[in-house]
Protein backbone atom coordinates (compact mmCIF):
# COMPACT_ATOMS: atom_id res chain seq x y z
CA UNK A 1 0.00 0.00 0.00
CA UNK A 2 1.32 3.25 -1.11
CA UNK A 3 0.30 6.22 0.57
CA UNK A 4 0.52 10.44 0.74
CA UNK A 5 -0.19 12.83 3.32
CA UNK A 6 0.10 17.38 2.10
CA UNK A 7 -0.27 20.13 4.00
CA UNK A 8 0.30 23.76 2.98
CA UNK A 9 1.88 26.60 5.44
CA UNK A 10 1.47 30.02 4.46
CA UNK A 11 4.43 32.05 5.73
CA UNK A 12 4.58 35.96 5.57
CA UNK A 13 8.76 35.64 4.44
CA UNK A 14 10.10 35.64 1.03
CA UNK A 15 10.48 32.13 -0.27
CA UNK A 16 13.81 32.99 -0.73
CA UNK A 17 14.59 33.61 3.05
CA UNK A 18 12.83 30.35 3.81
CA UNK A 19 15.24 28.43 1.79
CA UNK A 20 17.98 29.66 2.87
CA UNK A 21 16.81 28.23 6.21
CA UNK A 22 15.25 24.67 4.87
CA UNK A 23 17.99 24.08 2.21
CA UNK A 24 20.70 22.85 4.25
CA UNK A 25 21.58 21.94 8.01
CA UNK A 26 20.12 25.96 9.59
CA UNK A 27 16.77 23.95 9.57
CA UNK A 28 18.08 21.86 12.04
CA UNK A 29 19.81 24.16 14.46
CA UNK A 30 16.93 26.41 14.60
CA UNK A 31 14.40 23.39 15.50
CA UNK A 32 16.87 22.40 17.94
CA UNK A 33 16.91 25.70 19.70
CA UNK A 34 13.06 26.90 19.32
CA UNK A 35 10.93 23.59 19.03
CA UNK A 36 12.99 21.04 21.60
CA UNK A 37 10.06 20.22 23.61
CA UNK A 38 8.04 20.18 21.30
CA UNK A 39 9.99 18.17 18.32
CA UNK A 40 13.30 16.88 20.21
CA UNK A 41 16.64 17.50 19.41
CA UNK A 42 18.17 17.35 16.21
CA UNK A 43 21.76 16.68 15.36
CA UNK A 44 23.72 16.03 12.58
CA UNK A 45 25.55 12.78 12.42
CA UNK A 46 27.20 13.17 9.13
CA UNK A 47 27.61 15.57 6.50
CA UNK A 48 27.36 19.19 5.37
CA UNK A 49 23.37 20.00 4.62
CA UNK A 50 23.66 18.51 0.82
CA UNK A 51 22.52 15.26 -0.56
CA UNK A 52 23.48 12.38 1.71
CA UNK A 53 23.35 14.14 5.08
CA UNK A 54 22.08 12.27 7.69
CA UNK A 55 20.75 13.86 10.87
CA UNK A 56 18.59 12.30 14.05
CA UNK A 57 16.00 13.82 15.90
CA UNK A 58 15.66 12.37 19.28
CA UNK A 59 11.78 12.87 20.68
CA UNK A 60 11.09 14.54 23.37
CA UNK A 61 9.72 12.23 26.70
CA UNK A 62 5.50 12.27 26.19
CA UNK A 63 6.27 12.62 21.89
CA UNK A 64 3.39 10.18 20.17
CA UNK A 65 5.60 9.68 17.46
CA UNK A 66 6.10 5.49 16.63
CA UNK A 67 9.04 3.67 16.91
CA UNK A 68 12.48 3.79 19.32
CA UNK A 69 11.82 7.40 20.31
CA UNK A 70 13.99 8.81 17.47
CA UNK A 71 14.82 8.93 13.86
CA UNK A 72 17.21 9.04 11.16
CA UNK A 73 16.61 10.77 7.93
CA UNK A 74 19.21 11.28 4.82
CA UNK A 75 18.78 14.18 2.86
CA UNK A 76 17.76 12.86 -0.37
CA UNK A 77 17.10 15.65 -3.31
CA UNK A 78 18.57 19.51 -2.01
CA UNK A 79 17.52 21.46 -5.40
CA UNK A 80 17.96 25.21 -5.25
CA UNK A 81 16.22 25.90 -8.68
CA UNK A 82 13.37 24.43 -7.41
CA UNK A 83 13.56 24.75 -3.80
CA UNK A 84 12.39 21.22 -2.85
CA UNK A 85 14.49 19.23 -0.36
CA UNK A 86 13.51 15.67 -0.22
CA UNK A 87 14.61 13.32 3.07
CA UNK A 88 14.31 9.70 3.56
CA UNK A 89 13.54 8.04 7.23
CA UNK A 90 16.42 5.30 7.62
CA UNK A 91 16.08 4.09 10.75
CA UNK A 92 13.66 4.90 14.13
CA UNK A 93 10.42 6.29 13.88
CA UNK A 94 8.09 4.85 11.40
CA UNK A 95 10.49 2.46 10.40
CA UNK A 96 10.78 0.78 13.31
CA UNK A 97 6.98 -0.46 13.16
CA UNK A 98 6.92 -1.79 9.97
CA UNK A 99 6.87 0.71 7.16
CA UNK A 100 9.18 0.01 4.00
CA UNK A 101 9.56 3.37 3.11
CA UNK A 102 8.68 7.09 4.30
CA UNK A 103 9.91 10.07 2.51
CA UNK A 104 9.43 13.78 3.20
CA UNK A 105 9.54 16.52 0.48
CA UNK A 106 9.75 20.31 1.46
CA UNK A 107 8.86 22.66 -1.32
CA UNK A 108 9.15 26.49 -0.91
CA UNK A 109 6.67 27.86 -3.14
CA UNK A 110 6.81 31.79 -3.99
CA UNK A 111 3.51 33.49 -3.70
CA UNK A 112 4.49 36.83 -4.13
CA UNK A 113 7.91 39.10 -3.45
CA UNK A 114 6.76 39.17 0.60
CA UNK A 115 5.01 35.51 1.25
CA UNK A 116 5.31 31.92 0.35
CA UNK A 117 4.23 28.40 1.22
CA UNK A 118 5.80 26.46 2.58
CA UNK A 119 4.89 22.72 1.05
CA UNK A 120 4.99 19.44 3.01
CA UNK A 121 4.57 15.78 1.84
CA UNK A 122 4.95 13.03 3.55
CA UNK A 123 4.86 9.64 1.03
CA UNK A 124 5.16 6.47 2.34
CA UNK A 125 4.30 2.58 1.57
CA UNK A 126 3.21 -0.17 3.80
CA UNK A 127 2.13 -3.86 4.29
CA UNK A 128 -2.06 -3.41 3.85
CA UNK A 129 -1.51 -5.01 7.12
CA UNK A 130 -0.18 -1.93 8.85
CA UNK A 131 -3.17 0.64 7.74
CA UNK A 132 -3.44 1.21 11.51
CA UNK A 133 0.40 2.56 11.24
CA UNK A 134 -0.53 4.27 7.84
CA UNK A 135 -3.41 6.33 9.33
CA UNK A 136 -1.48 8.01 12.38
CA UNK A 137 0.73 9.61 9.67
CA UNK A 138 0.34 13.29 10.11
CA UNK A 139 2.20 16.57 8.88
CA UNK A 140 1.62 18.06 12.17
CA UNK A 141 4.80 18.07 13.66
CA UNK A 142 6.30 19.66 10.25
CA UNK A 143 3.18 21.88 9.99
CA UNK A 144 4.84 23.52 13.39
CA UNK A 145 8.24 23.46 12.20
CA UNK A 146 6.97 25.46 8.97
CA UNK A 147 4.60 28.06 11.24
CA UNK A 148 7.60 28.33 13.99
CA UNK A 149 10.38 28.81 11.16
CA UNK A 150 8.15 31.85 9.42
CA UNK A 151 7.58 33.26 12.72
CA UNK A 152 11.44 33.70 13.53
CA UNK A 153 12.09 34.88 9.94
CA UNK A 154 9.21 37.86 9.96
CA UNK A 155 10.39 38.88 13.69
CA UNK A 156 13.84 38.76 12.57
CA UNK A 157 13.69 40.95 9.53
CA UNK A 158 11.22 43.12 11.39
Amino acid sequence: MKGQVMKDTAVEVPANAVWDVYRGLELARLVDELLPDVIGRVEVVEGDGSVGTIVKVTFPPGNRTPGAGYMKERFTKVDDETRIKETELIEGGHKDVGLDAYRIRLEIIEKDEKSSVIRTTIEYENDDKLADVASQITTKPLEIIAETIGKYLGEKKA
